[in-house]
């Protein structure tokens, strides 16, 4: 799958467009994809995702984003998306005209363009689907994808994650919520007590669920149970949010390998213990639950 950053970039052919931030390629965002690469296919031309780095919320709201840049790349390529224009957003960009933004797009050549119906674009959301017909002779704009009688929408899943819902969330991702990032050395308090913890260094402003978790830990290719905590550590003081994972039935090197974290299953909160010895026993209690998960 190539990437580019402006469609200035890419060979000067004929596309099928789909628009948006995709953040967390959520279900509603899959079907629209899904509509997206069936019109690619049926014009016999590439299919090109048009996004947001930063999504626009991110930026605008200043919430968490649910998918790295590198996270939202591998979900659209296992999709089958044949392009992405991973478009770099800031104010600057935000405060552009509508007529800046037509331009853009119409350097893709579109022959069809897929958006939600709700799309809006340039200064003030000024553009929405009667400018987008300007430019191809094609427009297909989507309702939004309903579950339980609600949206989905990737709002409602920081919801869930937020209150530490995963399952909900999972529901709406159509897969379980993952974060990927590098395991590099922490305090080592872990495995003095006998809970060794891998600490995964994920990008400044990854939305993570807080509290205690069943996760599966990717690594090389390999998948492993844990239990992840997330959270400050207030037990021994901790000032930083870390994602810290003890591994079920494994040992080894991990420092310096990416690893993927997918949390399958609620624990409980984070909280402060009195002393190591208290820890150490609430954690006995959560290897065992989470051991009687495993099949």
């Amino acid at each position: 799958m190539n990437t580019y950053q402006h469609p200035s970039q890419r060979p000067d052919t004929e596309t099928v467009i789909a628009i948006g931030s995709f953040d967390g390629v959520h279900l509603g965002h899959q079907s629209l994809l899904n509509t997206l690469i069936a019109q690619a296919k049926m014009h016999q031309v590439p299919s090109v995702v048009f996004t947001f780095d930063p999504p626009t919320r991110v930026l605008i709201q200043g919430v968490d984003f649910l998918s790295t840049l590198p996270e939202k790349l591998k979900l659209l390529e296992q999709l089958g998306v044949d392009e992405v224009i991973a478009m770099p957003f800031t104010r600057e960009f935000a405060g552009r005209p509508k007529e800046d933004f037509l331009k853009d797009l119409s350097i893709l050549r579109p022959k069809t363009i897929v958006v939600g119906q709700d799309f809006g674009f340039g200064k003030g959301r000024a553009g929405g689907l009667p400018d987008l017909r300007t430019i191809t002779s094609e427009l297909i704009a989507l309702p939004m994808l309903s579950l339980d009688s609600e949206p989905v929408k990737s709002t409602r899943i920081r919801g869930f994650l937020n209150q530490g819902q995963v399952e909900e969330a999972h529901q709406l991702l159509g897969r379980e919520y993952e974060a990927i990032g590098v395991v590099v050395h922490g305090d080592k308090r872990g495995r003095l007590i006998g809970f060794p913890t891998a600490n995964v260094a994920v990008p400044e402003g990854k939305l993570l669920p807080r509290g205690v978790y069943f996760v599966d830990f990717v690594v090389d290719g390999q998948t492993h149970h844990g239990i992840a905590n997330v959270g400050k550590r207030p037990t021994v003081e901790g000032e930083d949010v870390r994602l810290e994972v003890h591994l079920l039935n494994f040992q080894g090197d991990l420092y310096g390998q990416e690893a993927m974290v997918k949390f399958k299953r609620f624990i409980r909160t984070e909280q402060k213990f009195d002393g190591l010895d208290a820890l150490k026993g609430q954690l006995d209690r959560d290897r065992q639950l989470a051991l009687s998960w495993i099949h």
